[in-house]
């Protein structure tokens, strides 16, 4: 993966977000989401005219408006990056066009969003931008085309929820199977980083995303040795009928964050769950009842 020139961290107390204008609603909206302790937020009537004001000062956040197009905000954040390089850029639009997703991983957004959104996930969003001091060279793409895309992920947790965003939007999925996928996504890929990589983040996990009329399938690749499932007594996957709980005392033994039902969880939530012979690659699949929306 080739590394880019690290952005400056958040260390100010006090943060700068723009907000483009969309409706006053959205507008009343996206500033109550912002901790104005934390925040000084300005608007501004347009993207041409967000472009020029970063050009006047650097801005921690900038948010598009539901005005425009996925596609109108990534020429946007191109145009932003040649004077502001590493400025964190949420995409929040009405308009959906197949391929906007990618082209804004591509183009290093920070997150994207169509409408209807979760507040709550915009407000994660937000925190995540406050926090995480060098984000932009987090997630690459390696090779796309509309049906089989592969990243490069970079191993922490911050990373791991940004894409699952990104896939959230571009699913083309109905909500419930996109959730569905996108729960045992989570737990696979932070076990793959947690385990293989060590939540180190100069390692880097590789992920797959395959999609065709009948199915979903997701691969991940962690940088570490592999294991066997016989000896995962730290995942509740390995714990016997009759005590439930009994891989908790192994996670605590080890210093390991609670957890440990991401594969028991992932099983129940995808059809099939396979690993390699080493344990360092596994394959989600989901089978579908009705064929999937057009590629996004």
């Amino acid at each position: 993966m080739v590394a880019n020139s690290l952005p400056a961290p958040l260390q100010a107390q006090h943060h700068h977000a723009l907000i483009v204008d969309s409706s006053p609603e959205i507008n009343r909206l996206l500033s109550d989401l912002f901790d104005h302790e934390e925040w000084d937020v300005q608007h501004a009537k347009d993207n041409q005219q967000a472009l020029q004001l970063a050009k006047e000062r650097p801005y921690d956040l900038i948010v598009t408006g539901e005005r425009t197009s996925g596609n109108e905000d990534i020429e946007l954040l191109r145009r932003l990056r040649l004077v502001r390089p590493h400025t964190r850029l949420i995409i929040l639009t009405d308009e959906f066009t197949p391929g906007d997703v990618l082209n804004s991983i591509q183009a290093r957004a920070f997150s994207y969003f169509t409408r209807p959104f979760s507040t709550e996930r915009f407000a994660e969003m937000i925190r995540i931008a406050m926090n995480e001091p060098f984000w932009d060279d987090g997630i690459e793409v390696l090779s796309a085309t509309p049906h089989w895309i592969r990243l490069c992920v970079r191993c922490d947790v911050v990373t791991a929820n940004r894409l699952l965003q990104f896939y959230r939007e571009s699913s083309g999925l109905p909500d419930a199977e996109t959730e569905e996928v996108a729960t045992a996504f989570r737990e696979i890929l932070l076990n793959a980083m947690e385990h293989g990589g060590k939540f180190d983040p100069s390692q880097h996990v590789e992920v797959s995303y395959v999609r065709t009329k009948r199915m979903v399938l997701c691969k991940v690749k962690d940088p570490g040795t592999g294991f066997s499932l016989e000896e995962l007594k730290h995942a509740a996957l390995a714990n016997p009928p009759d005590d439930p709980f009994r891989h908790m005392e192994e996670r605590e033994k080890h210093n390991m964050r609670p957890g440990g039902f991401g594969i028991l969880m992932a099983k129940k939530l995808v059809d099939d769950l396979i690993y390699n012979d080493k344990g360092n690659e596994v394959l989600l699949v989901k089978y579908l009842d009705h064929p999937p929306q057009a590629a996004q």
